[in-house]
């Protein structure tokens, strides 16, 4: 049976997280620019490339547990403005900048994974293969349910109530399959082991996840800020990577005409004279 009140209160929650991010990004975006990055283009080496292409780890984890402060580099819209009508006519290869940026950004994430996985193998109670594979039934089938729920919210916002409500009965038929891989999953353990909080690492955001957590905390974390920046950050990363070796020699290839093309106009310069 679907519960109509949980369809509103996750309506009710989405829009107040949009409201609160629209809210922050048109105050940012009000805040007057000091001198030094009124004067600057956004060809400037000062000037976040990332940032001129949406894709800045700094703006899209801001106000997440992950919050990486202000960026060290100048984040401007209306120097991203200036950039994106400059395109319109030349190509300046910022994708290949980005690409390295987000590259950078997210090796590291995956060391830090690694690192948090090591850590609950060393500290959590070791588990025979069986159990193991009973446990991560349970989690894959909660993550199904976060994921679900989660994308409901967001049909939901939408007003596209009818594919909102189809989720929740897949929800619905998720949670029965998980109740009974839980009781198999208590039945194959001594009371006390099963107590035990046992966790794992989401491959995407890094951020514990409980084999006892509730839809509401999976639907929260999969919906949220942080988990839903990591995607868009690891897509766009994925989307760059497919032609950023194409790119480079085109880029190098273009590099080199300007450098011969110079070379001549000195050659030219030194005949004249």
């Amino acid at each position: 049976m679907i519960d109509i009140d949980e369809i509103i209160l996750i309506s009710s929650r989405v829009e107040q997280r949009a409201s609160q991010s629209f809210n922050l990004t048109c105050w940012k975006s009000r805040q007057p620019r000091d001198d030094t990055t009124y004067r600057l283009k956004f060809t400037d080496p000062k000037v976040c490339k990332s940032f001129l292409l949406t894709c800045c780890p700094h703006e899209i984890l801001s106000s997440t547990r992950m919050d990486l402060g202000e960026c060290p580099k100048v984040h401007d819209l209306a120097l991203r403005a200036d950039y994106e009508q400059a395109t319109k006519t030349k190509d300046y290869y910022y994708d290949i900048d980005a690409m390295e940026h987000l590259q950078s950004f997210i090796t590291d994430c995956d060391r830090r994974t690694e690192s948090a996985k090591k850590r609950l193998a060393e500290t959590q109670e070791e588990l025979s293969a069986e159990v193991a594979a009973k446990a991560n039934k349970v989690h894959d089938l909660a993550e199904q349910i976060g994921k679900k729920l989660a994308r409901a919210e967001s049909l939901g916002a939408d007003g596209m109530v009818e594919e909102s409500m189809k989720l929740m009965e897949e929800v619905e038929d998720l949670r029965k399959r998980k109740a009974s891989a839980e009781q198999e999953y208590r039945n194959s353990m001594p009371a006390s082991s099963y107590q035990q909080q046992k966790l794992r690492v989401c491959e995407v955001c890094s951020a514990y996840l409980g084999i006892h957590d509730n839809d509401r905390r999976l639907a929260d974390h999969f919906g949220g800020k942080l988990h839903l920046g990591f995607i868009k950050i690891r897509e766009k990363l994925d989307e760059l990577k497919k032609t950023v070796e194409s790119r480079r020699e085109k880029r190098r290839e273009e590099r080199e005409l300007e450098r011969n093309a110079r070379f001549g106009e000195i050659a030219d310069y030194d005949v004249t004279r």
